[in-house]
């Protein structure tokens, strides 16, 4: 590593929210840095998403949903007052601008979503009409077709909060990311773990993302190459095809996270497995396909013949007929 940057009066500056997941994934990063002899410091940034959970917080009309959580965290990279940030992946929009790289992506987490309800140990035996938890029409679509006699409540906040509320009788059931309550050892809320046929997880889900300024846009063009190469040994290649081939199917579809997608990409039996599925709001139409690629395959390529794939089946009808969502 170069003396030059490494430097405890120039460390290197990871942004994050303040939520405290963001600070788990953002702590976990900085802590593997320094145990690799780095110098890093954290700045906790508030983002329009966190400050949408707050009481009174008007949405502006032209809001985009997928950048809620990312966009003053970018902003601060572009400018130079952090070198790296640290994000859900699923949060980020398929195509970054043009200015910020994924520098390294680390092994994924469990992927899949899970059933958090202390009386009704799964699904299945939740009584007629329960209520839960969940904002994501993903999930709420993907419910529906499993359970279309099940009502939703909209529940918001962070991990804790949500489990505060489902303790206080707001909703009978919650439906979460198994990597959250992972991260945060709340596993002991987890009754079960759906399999991606029951309930197909959000492209990227599970994974973290380590942004950085690109090579074309650098603030200090020496600087920002030792922050890429200080990153680089994070990156995991398995998920980084997994994760470039679920979003460029969600992009080939024009999808963001208002509107029912689902798409997981894994290797087996070596081969490399995707199944993804597109529903209506109502859960009572979907297509889906499992199909898989040879290993040496291009992850833009099985990408986008899965997205080809779902269109032949009639998915974009499917999405033709959804309204405009709020995130």
């Amino acid at each position: 590593m170069s003396s030059e940057f490494n430097h405890p009066k120039n460390p290197i500056r990871i942004g994050s929210r303040g939520s405290q997941l963001a600070l788990w994934q953002a702590n976990h990063i900085l802590y593997a840095l320094r145990d690799a002899g780095y110098h890093v410091e954290l700045e906790v940034i508030r983002t329009t998403g966190d400050r949408m959970q707050q009481p009174g917080f008007v949405v502006p009309a032209n809001l985009d949903g997928k950048g809620i959580f990312i966009k003053e965290i970018e902003e601060a990279l572009e400018e130079g007052h952090i070198d790296l940030a640290v994000h859900s992946l699923k949060d980020l929009p398929t195509k970054l601008a043009p200015q910020f790289t994924l520098a390294a992506i680390p092994k994924r987490a469990d992927a899949r979503d899970v059933w958090v309800c202390e009386p009704y140990w799964s699904l299945n035996t939740l009584p007629e009409g329960g209520r839960i938890g969940t904002t994501s029409p993903r999930r709420r679509a993907q419910l529906l077709a499993l359970r279309p006699d099940v009502e939703f409540v909209d529940i918001r906040g962070n991990i804790d909060t949500r489990l505060k509320k489902l303790a206080a009788g707001q909703c009978d059931a919650l439906v979460l990311a198994a990597a959250g309550l992972d991260r945060l050892k709340r596993a002991e809320w987890v009754h079960h773990r759906f399999s991606p046929e029951e309930l197909c997880p959000a492209p990227g889900q599970g994974a973290l993302a380590l942004e950085t300024r690109s090579a074309e846009y650098p603030v200090d063009e020496a600087r920002d190459a030792y922050i890429r190469q200080a990153v680089a040994f994070f990156n995991h290649p398995e998920t980084r095809f997994c994760v470039e081939a679920e979003r460029v199917a969600l992009d080939a579809l024009g999808g963001g996270c208002s509107i029912p997608i689902g798409v997981h990409c894994v290797p087996e039996f070596e081969r490399w497995r995707m199944f993804a599925q597109v529903l209506a709001l109502d859960g009572e139409a979907m297509v889906q396909i499992d199909t898989d690629a040879a290993l040496d395959v291009a992850p833009d390529c099985f990408g986008q013949r899965v997205a080809d794939e779902l269109k032949s089946k009639g998915a974009l009808g499917l999405l033709a007929a959804m309204p405009e969502l709020s995130n």
